[in-house]
This record gives structure tokens, C-alpha cells and sequence, in this order.
């Protein structure tokens, strides 16, 4: 997920895709672990994802202090 569509959610809608995301992630992880995905890659885009959501979330909270 691009930051541009990041910054489009609003903040409930952010929270709760974080929440999916963690959620896709950690699956994701378990049965790579289980045996070798096809793109391992997909792993590594999804955490930064989740990092970018993370983020915009953080930055939100500070600005509205």
C-alpha cells in the first residue's frame, strides 16, 4: 500500500486495517515457516505496509496533541 493511499483513510478505517494486516502477516509468516511460500517477497512488502500504516497513525496522534 502506497503512503498516498495511506494518508486517504481515515483514522478508524486505519486502525482497522492495521489490525487485518497484522493479522494476513502473521499467517503469512506461519506458513512460509510451514513450508516455502512462492514469493517470499510478499512477507517483506506486507511488513513494511504495516510499518507505513504504523507511521501515519503515529504522526496523527502527535499532531493532533
Amino acid at each position: 500500500m502506497k503512503i498516498a493511499e495511506v494518508r486517504e483513510l481515515s483514522t478508524k478505517e486505519l486502525v482497522e486495517r492495521i489490525d487485518a494486516e497484522v493479522i494476513s502477516y502473521n499467517q503469512k509468516l506461519l506458513n512460509h515457516s510451514i513450508s516455502p511460500s512462492e514469493n517470499p517477497a510478499q512477507i517483506k512488502q506486507q511488513r513494511r505496509s504495516i510499518a507505513r500504516m504504523k507511521t501515519e497513525l503515529r504522526q496523527r496522534e502527535l499532531n493532533n496533541k
